[in-house]
């Protein structure tokens, strides 16, 4: 039985680069400031589709919700084997909480019909593990967190193993399902060439429009339609064709407020310079091992 897989991915910012101006003064991230990434366990559910794919048949559709330039977390996926990506970029989309996050993701993903919806267990730009969840539960749909491994597959029912931190739980369920996957799950592949020069050039409309703004004589309905036609052009959804409900979109449909932001800087007590010869390391490490710092 073929099966037909919705991946949710997530651009973020890359946490391990954060500078003193990664917040606004509203709360929210200032994503202009950090360099954008794919949201890491998301490409494990990714790699988690693709690998049902390669076994049972059926396509891979990835979903993102974000600005035009999260486009590129769509192109790295069909880079890597998806057979459609879908973008939700909507101004009224902005300052959404997980809340109306997994409300306007919920909407894309019921147009589509899965089987099978896979996305990361968190964002590491928030951590919260919750949109997953969310998401589930607006589709009326049984849920199975921390996935670690899918055990069988077989017509209508899933069997996975889920991750309880100092063991595993061994999970049954009907399908339609939505699994959110742990890091330990597997190992991403890597964008392949042939696929990276074939996709290379996709491009969604809000992308191409912005091209036109920067040169006029660039004709954005042509150019979409030749992308259209060489299956390039990345699928562009708004909240209309979504038929999503204002209310609980965007600024108005999250109750989170951020009550304060408080930056925390670590200082030593004592600071040691080692000089950056083999004996100095040596004698570093020795004296790190004397004090149970290491080892």
């Amino acid at each position: 039985m073929a099966y037909n897989c919705v991946v949710l991915a997530k651009q973020v910012p890359d946490t391990k680069r954060i500078t003193g101006q990664a917040m606004n003064e509203d709360g929210t991230v200032n994503r202009a400031a950090l360099p954008a990434i794919f949201n890491p366990e998301d490409l494990n559910a990714l790699e988690m589709a693709l690998q049902i794919k390669e076994q049972y048949g059926g396509k891979v559709t990835v979903i993102t919700m974000g600005l035009p330039a999260a486009a590129e977390t769509l192109r790295q996926s069909l880079y890597r084997g998806a057979d459609g990506v879908i973008l939700i970029t909507d101004k009224r989309c902005a300052a959404s909480d997980t809340l109306a996050t997994s409300y306007i993701l919920s909407c894309a993903v019921r147009k589509l019909n899965p089987d099978i919806v896979l996305c990361g267990r968190q964002a590491i730009d928030g951590d919260t593990a919750q949109v997953g969840p969310q998401v589930a539960e607006k589709l009326g749909v049984p849920q199975i967190t921390y996935t670690e491994k899918i055990l069988n597959l077989n017509g209508k029912t899933i069997t996975a193993r889920r991750s309880i931190g100092n063991g595993w739980q061994e999970v049954r369920t009907k399908l339609p399902v939505l699994l959110t996957v742990v890091d330990t799950a597997n190992e991403p592949r890597i964008p392949t060439a042939k696929r990276l020069m074939k996709y290379k050039a996709a491009r969604c409309r809000i992308e191409i429009e912005a091209m036109a703004k920067q040169n006029p004589s660039i004709d954005v309905e042509a150019v979409c339609k030749q992308l259209e036609q060489k299956g390039l052009l990345i699928r562009q959804w708004d909240l209309d064709i979504l038929g999503a409900d204002l209310k609980w979109c965007g600024r108005d449909g999250s109750p989170t407020k951020v009550h304060r932001i408080q930056s925390v800087v670590l200082t030593a007590k004592e600071t040691k310079s080692v000089e950056p010869t083999q004996e100095a390391i040596e004698a570093m490490i020795h004296e790190l091992i004397v004090d149970h710092t290491i080892g």
